[in-house]
């Protein structure tokens, strides 16, 4: 995955609690393969588009200027609750967000949005507010997240700092999943694995004739 170390772009307010995964991945979706060009429109698909995806819901917010190309979603609480699917970070990847900020996540969705190289950055509520009323007075503007600085920096200039775990921040900066972080240790892993086969020999799997 590509690594994320800082990013400053256009971002949307979206003032909805408790958006859970089924609406940024309609069900009908789970199965649609990373790369798939339908992805793109699937992100509150069933907000934006009608059931075939034939046409656009013009109010809704993400199918408006400049809104179309934002890549920071800043949110209220409770964002990606519900069902633990991945397709619900696939759809946002394809749709072009690369970080949301909220006040609080669904633990799995936080996980998934982690293990996609996109930033999910917990903030205090008033500061949310304080983001989002920003953004509603100057549509359009752009929002910094800083992960090597671990801060937010508001339209306005005012930082916001935040906390997240020292090795999901290193896999992020360095844009690892969990299967390169772990080949990161294949010496000392086929090490153990040698020393452990010589000293009980009679644990080693044998291998079929």
């Amino acid at each position: 995955m590509e690594p994320f170390t800082k990013l400053t772009a256009i971002a949307c307010p979206f003032d909805e609690i408790n958006v859970d995964t089924n609406q940024l991945c309609p069900t009908r979706f789970n199965k649609l393969p990373v790369g798939d060009p339908y992805l793109q429109k699937v992100m509150f698909h069933d907000q934006r588009f009608t059931r075939d995806g034939e046409r656009r819901n013009t109010d809704f917010v993400f199918n408006r200027e400049p809104y179309t190309k934002a890549q920071i979603i800043v949110a209220d609480r409770n964002w990606g609750i519900g069902s633990s699917r991945e397709s619900a970070v696939y759809a946002m990847a394809a749709f072009g967000i690369k970080s949301v900020i909220a006040v609080s996540f669904g633990d799995i969705h936080y996980g998934n949005l982690m293990k996609n190289g996109l930033c999910p950055v917990r903030l205090s509520q008033q500061a949310c507010q304080n983001l989002r009323g920003q953004l509603f007075d100057n549509r359009g503007a752009t929002i910094t997240v800083d992960l090597k600085e671990m801060k937010v920096i508001a339209p306005d200039g005012t930082e916001f700092e935040f906390d997240m775990h020292p090795l999901k921040r290193r896999c992020l900066l360095e844009g690892r999943d969990d299967i390169a972080l772990t080949t990161q240790y294949m010496d000392n892993i086929k090490t153990f694995e040698a020393k452990h086969h010589s000293d009980k020999p009679f644990m080693k799997v044998q291998e079929p004739e």
